[in-house]
C-alpha cells in the first residue's frame, strides 16, 4: 500500500493499545497524527487492568513501551481529558469539533497526595467499575506513566441516577437563587414534560441525594413543579409572553405514531433540530397514558395540555383522532414523504389473569380500560365491592379511582409482600389511607359468578420461595389456605403490552414474542431502518420519565440516520 501524503492528517479517537497502534503506524509512514481520548492518561483498558498482570509479564511492559512511543513521536499530538463534539464535511476534508477539559492540577503539583486524601467530594469510580467511590481527585497512578493529580468536576449521584440526566444541581441552585426562570431553561434542557414530571415522576434521583446522608434528600421533584408553576401563573396572568415561534423547518419530515410521553419527546427534539414532525394520535386527546391512565387527582389536564401546548409551539403537529392501520398505514407514510416513523405507541394492552371464569362473565373490566373510561368521561360507579389485581400503580390507581366514583369496598390483591409490591411507596400509603383493603401474599384461583354476573373471587394464600429472573422471590401457593372475597366487579391490573393489532400483513418488523418491537438500543432502530421505536413499546411498561429518555435516544439516532442518508 502506497503510503498516505506527507501533508495528510488523520484524527484516531481511543487511546488503547488499538488506537496507540494505529497512531504508531500512520505517524512512522509520515502522517501527522491526533491521538484523541476523553481520559486524562493514554493506555485504555489495558492500562486500566495493568495491575491484574502478574509482575513482570511482557503484556504490561509492552504497553508500557507503547505509551512511551506514542507520547514522544514526533508525528503524534496528543489530545487527553477531551471529547469529540462532531464530525463535519466529507471524505477528505474533516472538521472536527473537540471539546477538550482543563486540567485544573498542573505544573506545580508534586504529587504529594495531599489533596487526594482530605478531599470530602466522592463520585462515581469509572476506574474500578464502581465498585467503591472515589474523590474529585481524578488519580491516575499506571506504573508506566508518571504520576497525575487532576481535579474532575464530577457528575452529582442524582444526576447520574436521572434517566435523562438532568442537571439537578445547576437548578436547583438557580432556585436557591430566585431565579426561577432561568431554573426552569436548565429543566427543560433535557425534560420537555416538567410540568407533568414534576407531579407523577418517581423520582430515583431523591434516592440518590447526598443530602439524605444528613437528614432528608433535597425535594428535587417539588422544586421542579415549583419552577414550572411560576412559570404557568406568569403566562395565565399575561406577565409572560409566548416564546417566538421557531423558523420555518428546513429538514426532512419525520412521522411519529403514538402522542405519549416518548413521542412527545422525540417530536419536541426533532423539532429543535429543524425537522418538520406530525404526530399521529388515534385518541381524542394527547398524552398516552398520561392523559387516558393516571386519574386527574394526580395529574390535572391542564397541566398535561401545558406542556403539549410548549411542544406544539416548536412547531410539531399533533393529529389527535387519527390512528395508523387501516386507513393510515406505514407505507401511506412513506408516500407523504416522511423519511422516518417513530413508533411510541406505549403498552395499552392488559394480560390476561389465565385463570377459570375470567371470560365468563359481566362485571370484568381490565384496568387500563377502566381507567380510559372514568378519566375520558364516564364518571359511573362500576359496583359496590371492587377487587383490583395486582401491585403496579395501576392497580393502586384502579382502586383508589373506583372509591372516588363511590364503591362501598376495594380490594387489593397481591400475590407478594409489601416490600416487593413495585407501586410508589406513597401511593400505597394514600390508597391505605382512603379506605382500600390490601391482600397481600394472595393469589386469584377461580372467578366466581352468579346469574351471568361477577359475585366473587376464590383466592388462595402464598409464601415466599427462592428468587426468580425478576430478583424478587418466587411466590408459591399454600395448600389448603384458600378463601372467598365477595365482589361484583373485579379489575385485573396485573400488567400490560404493546397492541400492534394495527400493524398490516407483511409490515416487515421484528417483533419480541411479548408483542414488542425489537430494536437496536443505542440508536431505537428497528430491522426496517426508516422506522424506530420507544418507550413501552419496548420496554413493556415503565416510568414516565424512561419514556422521555427512549424519545431522547430515538430523536438523536433518525438524526443521525437522515443525516448519514
Amino acid at each position: 500500500m502506497n503510503p498516505p501524503h506527507k501533508q495528510s492528517a488523520v484524527l484516531v479517537v481511543g487511546a488503547g493499545v488499538a488506537g496507540m497502534q494505529a497512531a504508531l503506524d500512520l505517524a512512522d509512514m509520515g502522517v501527522k497524527v491526533y491521538l484523541l481520548d476523553r481520559a486524562p492518561v493514554i493506555g485504555g483498558a489495558v492500562a486500566q487492568l495493568e495491575r491484574t498482570f502478574p509482575e513482570g509479564q511482557s503484556s504490561s511492559c509492552e504497553v508500557g513501551a507503547m505509551v512511551d512511543a506514542v507520547s514522544h513521536h514526533p508525528n503524534i499530538e496528543l489530545i487527553t481529558n477531551a471529547d469529540l463534539q462532531g464530525i463535519d464535511g466529507e471524505q477528505g476534508s474533516f472538521d472536527i469539533a473537540v471539546k477538550k477539559r482543563a486540567f485544573r492540577v498542573t505544573e506545580k503539583c508534586d504529587g504529594c497526595g495531599a489533596c487526594y486524601q482530605v478531599c470530602p467530594v466522592k463520585p462515581y469510580n469509572t476506574y474500578n467499575e464502581g465498585l467503591a467511590l472515589r474523590c474529585a481527585i481524578d488519580h491516575q497512578n499506571y506504573s508506566f506513566l508518571p504520576l497525575i493529580y487532576n481535579i474532575e468536576k464530577e457528575t452529582p449521584a442524582c444526576q447520574e441516577t436521572c434517566p435523562v440526566h438532568i442537571d439537578i444541581r445547576r437548578y436547583v441552585g438557580l432556585i436557591a437563587e430566585g431565579k426561577f426562570l432561568e431554573a426552569l431553561e436548565v429543566i427543560r434542557e433535557r425534560n420537555p414534560l416538567p410540568s407533568i414530571c414534576g407531579r407523577v415522576c418517581h423520582h430515583p434521583c431523591e434516592g440518590m441525594c447526598n443530602r439524605g446522608q444528613q437528614d432528608e434528600p433535597i425535594a428535587i421533584e417539588k422544586l421542579k413543579r415549583f419552577a414550572v408553576d411560576y412559570e404557568m401563573n406568569l403566562r395565565r396572568q399575561g406577565l409572560l409572553p409566548k416564546p417566538s415561534p421557531p423558523k420555518k423547518p428546513t429538514k426532512e419530515k419525520v412521522a411519529i405514531v403514538g402522542a405519549g410521553p416518548a413521542g412527545l419527546t422525540c417530536g419536541h427534539d426533532l423539532a429543535k433540530l429543524g425537522y418538520e414532525v406530525t404526530i399521529f394520535e388515534k385518541e381524542s386527546v394527547p398524552g398516552g397514558m398520561l392523559y387516558l391512565c393516571i386519574p386527574e387527582y394526580r395529574l390535572p389536564r391542564d397541566v398535561i395540555e401545558y406542556d403539549v401546548d410548549s411542544i406544539r409551539d416548536l412547531g410539531v403537529d399533533i393529529r389527535l383522532g387519527t390512528p395508523i392501520g387501516k386507513d393510515l398505514t406505514l407505507d401511506d407514510l412513506r408516500k407523504q414523504g416522511y423519511k422516518a416513523i417513530f413508533m411510541g405507541i406505549g403498552a395499552h394492552k392488559g394480560l390476561k389473569l389465565r385463570v377459570p371464569g375470567e371470560d365468563e362473565f359481566e362485571g370484568f373490566i381490565d384496568c387500563i380500560e377502566f381507567l380510559k373510561r372514568v378519566n375520558l368521561g364516564d364518571k359511573i360507579k362500576p359496583g359496590k365491592r371492587v377487587i383490583v389485581i395486582g401491585g403496579g400503580n395501576s392497580a393502586i390507581d384502579s382502586a383508589r379511582v373506583a372509591l372516588r366514583l363511590g364503591c362501598e369496598e376495594v380490594y387489593i390483591l397481591y400475590r407478594r409482600s409489601r416490600k416487593e409490591m413495585p407501586a410508589n411507596e406513597w401511593e400505597i400509603e394514600e390508597a391505605e389511607h382512603e379506605g382500600v383493603q390490601i391482600h397481600y401474599l394472595a393469589a386469584p384461583v377461580k372467578i366466581l359468578g352468579k346469574n351471568g354476573r361477577v359475585a366473587g373471587m376464590e383466592c388462595t394464600k402464598m409464601e415466599l420461595g427462592k428468587l426468580d429472573a425478576s430478583g424478587r422471590r418466587r411466590p408459591i401457593p399454600i395448600k389448603g389456605s384458600e378463601f372467598t372475597i365477595e365482589a361484583d366487579v373485579i379489575i385485573p391490573a396485573i400488567s400490560q403490552q404493546p397492541d400492534i393489532s394495527f400493524l398490516s400483513e407483511g409490515h416487515g418488523l421484528e417483533i419480541s414474542r411479548w408483542d414488542s418491537f425489537v430494536i437496536d438500543e443505542r440508536t431505537m432502530q428497528t430491522n426496517l431502518p426508516d422506522v424506530f421505536a420507544g418507550g413501552d413499546a419496548v420496554t413493556g411498561p415503565a416510568t414516565v420519565i424512561e419514556a422521555i429518555a427512549a424519545g431522547h435516544r430515538a430523536a438523536a439516532g433518525i438524526d443521525h440516520y437522515l443525516r448519514a442518508r
